[in-house]
């Protein structure tokens, strides 16, 4: 059970590429480095998840505060790359009609 967390600036905001596995035990780890950059002057953060093998409750919760915060402070999430396995379980649960989702 593993994550891989790397933060670039590109001209589009802060690009978050994660890898790995997003469960129970790994969610608070990405928790706290999305709020940081939610924290600070990153109005827009796309998160790349082509890489993530696995998506839980858990990690839906982290992408679902997030969302809010970000909407909070003027901001805006976007989370690309879905395999088609995550853009399911976000369709499912509804978050796929609020948050900005692409490929």
């Amino acid at each position: 059970m593993n994550i891989t967390i790397d933060k670039k600036q590109s001209d589009q905001g802060v690009v978050v590429k994660v890898a790995g596995e997003i469960d129970a035990f790994t969610a608070p780890q990405l928790r706290e480095e999305l709020a940081a950059l939610a924290d600070g002057n990153s109005k827009t953060i796309i998160v790349d998840l082509k890489d993530v093998t696995y998506l839980d409750s858990t990690g839906l919760g982290v992408f679902v505060g997030l969302f809010k915060q970000m909407k909070n402070n003027g901001g805006e999430l976007r989370l690309t790359n879905l395999s088609d396995r995550l853009k399911r379980l976000f369709e499912i649960t509804g978050l796929s009609h609020v948050m900005q989702m692409k490929g």
